[in-house]
């Protein structure tokens, strides 16, 4: 550990050693020992075109050239989006070398680039690259800006970049041979192939996860995917290279769309997932609103002005917010919240990262790995999402299981219960049978007595029970004859509510006549016209089997949305049929105990419909006033 800190020492102090202080620029020398020297510190001189009317000559001349500065900090920005930024670099050629050189630019969002190079006579050509140009007009395919170095040349050569750009960027300019470009880049791509399909594959699998589970926040999750998934290919230049490569405009604000999408589904899934509405009702409060002024920030830069699509440092504000819900839940117990927790914690230190770089504020030079160290932050948190999804399904399977042997635990005693109840009762079965027996004994030494008189009252039970058979018979036609009297004086005009409700008692027995009433010729749906249907969620309310579409008894009748009792209801109904609608809402509400003005809107509506159908319920006697109550559709 000792040799380790002193050797870590060392090479930060030979590191900061080498930064120059003073104001001679370094040359940047071709050696064929080293692959690649990306340019930093002292080797980069920057001048500040306010007025965007630089030339190359104006640049070079004696008055101009004094004004450029050295560069001191670890990688240059153009920090001002409205002036333009001239760099200028020192390359120490050697026509000895072996290998050929390119220029290259590393950061893919640069709107415009033209690098001046220096031939043998000292006279500049421009070469003009760019996410504002085509990407078929690249010297090279490849999602970064290069160009080819005149390996002719010696000595010490300048070199003059331009570049002017709508937002921020990182003038990161690296000198390259060929050989080590082209490895490079089959190195490159062969990593974005992998990180993008992890994108997919974890797409993938949280789709086959909501097709099981059928839980929103897997949809959330996809989304996300596939937004980080297009932020990172807009990024990196893989989308302007395969998706969009004719379309600059497109390629200059698609960014700002999938970091918007990105930033809302990942908002919404750590809601879902944390139960943020049930776990922290306040936060989730805090969250729908950051979700709405992010929402309006959104629709700001589409409107008003594009160029705000560049302030990516607000998504540090949503991102927080998120990984603030994952701690807070995770401190009230709620373990699901662990692996959410640390694979946000690596999605906001590479964040951070990404933000010190945009700010200046970064004081290390911008590698490779430093530069792409949000993609990887992004595969770390989609791996540790993962395992928080997993994580959050098991312990909901737990819970199930736990649920389970606690219904199994009840259902036991239950059984316990019941057993003892069924000793018990036999046990008193038996005692009473005892009793029983005793009596019969008893009895049967009385039968001895009485024998002669047990044979005539032998033929008296026969008789007697040939009687009952006939009266229960009687009983039968009477009951139904009561029934039928009942309902036809319920039915008469001069029936009161109260020998109205002897029929329709309640909501249960209104909502059986409604159900009988409607579907008597049977079920359709009224969405697919699907004859099959289960049980719904309502008394007597049908759900479609194949659409899930549920109708109620009382959709499509002349009681739907009614707020008054039902059996009050078909009596009004009943009252506005038997005297043709001439009854007043005033004796209604007299009646019925219900305000005037309602029963004045209700009959209102039932005299609408009696006009309406006037031909079916002029012949419908007793049963016409049930004709009233299915509404026409």
């Amino acid at each position: 550990m000792v040799k380790f800190l002193w050797r870590f020492f060392i090479s930060a102090w030979i590191y900061f050693v080498y930064v120059p202080n003073g104001n001679a620029q370094i040359a940047v020398k071709i050696s064929d020992t080293a692959k690649q020297q990306i340019f930093r510190y002292g080797e980069v001189d920057y001048l500040q075109d306010i007025h965007n009317k630089l030339t190359l000559n104006q640049v070079k001349s004696t008055a101009i050239t004094n004004k450029f500065k050295v560069n001191k900090v670890a990688t240059p920005i153009t920090s001002d989006p409205d002036i333009t930024y001239w760099y200028r670099i020192k390359i120490g050629h050697n026509p000895q070398s072996r290998n050929n050189w390119i220029l290259e630019f590393f950061d893919q969002t640069i709107d415009s680039i033209t690098v001046y190079s220096p031939d043998k006579q000292n006279n500049y050509s421009a070469t003009f690259l760019g996410s504002s140009r085509p990407f078929t007009a690249r010297m090279y395919q490849h999602k970064n800006f290069s160009l080819n170095i005149n390996n002719n040349l010696s000595g010490n050569q300048i070199y003059y970049i331009r570049i002017k750009s709508h937002q921020p960027v990182n003038v990161i300019m690296v000198l390259r041979s060929v050989n080590w470009f082209i490895s490079y880049a089959l190195d490159e791509y062969f990593f974005f192939g992998i990180f993008y399909g992890m994108i997919l594959v974890f797409g993938l699998y949280n789709l086959m996860m909501f097709i099981a589970m059928r839980q929103k926040q897997y949809l959330y999750y996809i989304a996300y995917n596939l937004s980080i998934g297009l932020y990172e290919m807009c990024a990196d230049g893989i989308a302007y290279q395969y998706i969009w490569p004719g379309s600059p405009i497109w390629n200059h604000n698609a960014y700002g769309v999938a970091l918007f999408s990105a930033s809302i589904c990942s908002v919404l899934f750590a809601q879902s997932l944390l139960n943020v509405k049930v776990n922290a009702p306040r936060l989730n409060k805090l969250i729908i609103w950051v979700m709405l002024l992010r929402s309006l920030f959104f629709v700001l830069c589409l409107t008003v002005n594009k160029n705000w699509f560049s302030y990516k440092i607000i998504e540090i504000i949503p991102l927080s917010v998120a990984f603030y819900a994952g701690c807070y839940v995770l401190m009230k117990g709620y373990r699901a919240a662990r692996f959410f927790v640390i694979g946000y914690s690596f999605l906001l230190t590479g964040f951070i990262i990404k933000a010190l770089i945009s700010l200046n504020i970064w004081w290390l030079p911008v590698t490779a790995a430093i530069y792409y160290s949000l993609s990887f932050c992004f595969i770390m948190e989609m791996i540790f999402i993962s395992f928080a999804i997993g994580d959050k399904v098991r312990i909901l399977k737990k819970k199930e299981e736990e649920a389970q042997l606690l219904v199994i635990k009840q259902l036991k005693l239950n059984e316990e219960l019941k057993d003892a109840l069924n000793k018990n009762l036999e046990d008193q079965v038996q005692e009473r049978t005892k009793e029983l027996s005793e009596k019969s004994l008893l009895i049967a030494q009385q039968n001895e007595e009485l024998k002669s008189v047990n044979q005539l009252l032998k033929q008296q039970t026969e008789e007697i029970s040939r009687m009952n058979v006939l009266l229960e018979q009687d009983n039968s036609i009477l009951h139904q004859d009561i029934e039928k009297v009942t309902h036809d004086r319920v039915m008469s005009t001069e029936v009161d509510f109260e020998e109205f409700s002897k029929i329709y008692p309640d909501r249960e027995t209104c909502f059986k006549f409604l159900s009988d009433l409607k579907w008597e010729n049977g079920y359709a749906c009224r969405k697919c016209t699907n004859t099959h249907y289960g049980h719904g969620h309502l008394p007597y309310s049908r759900r479609c089997s194949k659409c899930g579409y549920e109708e109620s008894v009382i959709a499509y009748t002349l009681l739907q949305n009614t707020r008054i009792p039902l059996n009050k209801a078909f009596y009004m109904i009943f009252l506005m049929y038997s005297t043709n609608g001439k009854i007043s809402s005033h004796k209604l509400s007299e009646i019925l105990s219900i305000r005037q003005s309602t029963c004045w809107a209700y009959s209102s509506r039932i005299k609408k419909v009696m006009n309406s159908r006037k031909k079916e319920t002029k012949n419908a006697g007793d049963k016409g006033w049930s004709k009233l109550v299915m509404e026409l559709e």
